[in-house]
């Protein structure tokens, strides 16, 4: 067990040694196989070593073409933003300009802050945290000063997956689209977590049908390998450029991604899928009181657990694991990995590859149900092993 381990579910966190992977399915040092609804965080849309996403990264080696570069554009970097052009709504598209930047942490989100800021001169950006109002700022991104008469910019997310999984309504969506153009305030959408296609549509603020001033772009983006942009109207271009060009290998495996689930109507199937799906999701939840609220959109869903007797689940740091972490524990031991969301850890977060079949989900809601059933009737063995931590989201 590493001691540096951090938030997430992967090797250091839970006791699994991956060594092959394809599709939903990894397996184990150990032989056994497990289906991964994780993905990598939602970095893997197709699944693990998915052939279209290798036969991209191998043209590229064979080539010997550049991995990176800085201040050149390449033929690779053309052809992953042309094929990104592709996927935008034709009112950001026919204007859109891309900017690549660090994939790591907040950089992405940084890099759209700092673009506002300079384009319209003021400095507060405001992160809407929920459909009131009276939102508030998101730490690091208002500078110290004098309040100002307006924004730089307003930031949201479709999803916002540090609650668990709750959709931004889209009524809320359109009313501050359209507030904020009649104030020339930009819009910045942060689809990090969930674009292409997981939510059923290719953007996830697709669904409301709002046109944003700035897309924040990362992990599927790069088809499972490191690769950040931010898509933005060209009105708030200031001639700064990107010193970080981008991962070569990953934008070709992102430029094949793009394109095929483009090609295969690969958010329709989320859609489709997902919605059936939580549908079944929330017939469990008639059934066991330790399920809650059951919410999502395509195939980025969240499972609420409380206590078994239905009451609230906040179990004290360092005291007997969560019903949620319980659960994630119960799905380990029937083969299955998933992730815990929410502010407490107590949201049990499904995100397979958009590639998964009828029958792998069903699959993947049996083994959960069995988890499920197992912590509610107290019969599962709850904690890990000494050692071995509860993941945590990512």
């Amino acid at each position: 067990m590493r001691d540096d381990a951090v938030a997430g579910t992967g090797a250091g966190v839970l006791p699994v040694v991956p060594v092959r992977a394809r599709g939903l399915t990894i397996e184990g040092a150990d032989g056994r196989r497990y289906l991964d609804c994780v993905s990598g965080a939602g970095a893997l849309p197709l699944g693990h070593n998915h052939p279209v996403a290798l036969r991209a990264i191998r043209e590229v080696l064979d080539a010997g073409a550049p991995l990176q570069v800085a201040g050149l554009t390449t033929p690779v970097e053309e052809a992953f933003v042309a094929e990104l052009m592709r996927t935008l709504p034709p009112a950001l598209a026919d204007r859109a300009r891309v900017r690549f930047c660090d994939p790591a942490g907040k950089s992405p989100v940084a890099t759209a802050a700092g673009l506002v800021r300079a384009a319209t001169g003021r400095t507060r950006v405001i992160h809407f945290m929920d459909a009131d109002p009276d939102h508030a700022a998101r730490p690091g991104l208002t500078d110290p000063g004098p309040a100002e008469a307006l924004p730089a910019g307003m930031l949201l997310e479709p999803v916002r997956c540090r609650d668990g999984v709750l959709p931004t309504p889209d009524a809320v969506l359109r009313r501050l689209r359209h507030g904020k153009a009649e104030r020339s305030v930009p819009l910045i959408v942060d689809e990090t977590e969930t674009g292409v296609g997981r939510t059923g549509t290719f953007w996830a603020v697709g669904h409301s049908g709002v046109v944003p001033d700035v897309l924040v772009l990362s992990r599927a983006i790069g088809g499972g390998l490191p690769l950040a942009a931010v898509v933005y109207h060209d009105d708030l271009h200031t001639g700064e450029g990107s010193t970080f060009r981008g991962n070569q290998l990953a934008m070709a495996a992102g430029a094949a991604t793009l394109a095929h689930v483009r090609e295969h109507g690969l958010a329709e199937h989320a859609a489709a899928l997902g919605g059936r799906t939580l549908a079944r999701l929330r017939g469990l939840a008639e059934d066991f009181p330790c399920v809650g609220a059951v919410c999502g959109l395509g195939l980025m869903i969240g499972i609420e657990l409380t206590a078994p007797d239905g009451t609230a689940d906040a179990a004290p740091r360092g005291a007997r694991p969560g019903t949620a972490a319980a659960v994630q524990w119960e799905c380990l031991r029937r083969g299955l990995i998933v992730d815990l969301a929410g502010p407490s850890g107590n949201v049990v977060r499904l995100l397979p590859p958009l590639i998964v079949t009828e029958e792998q989900m069903s699959a993947v809601l049996d083994r959960l149900a069995d988890a499920v059933q197992a912590v509610q009737r107290g019969s599962g063995g709850h904690a890990p092993p000494r050692g071995v931590r509860a993941a945590r989201r990512l």
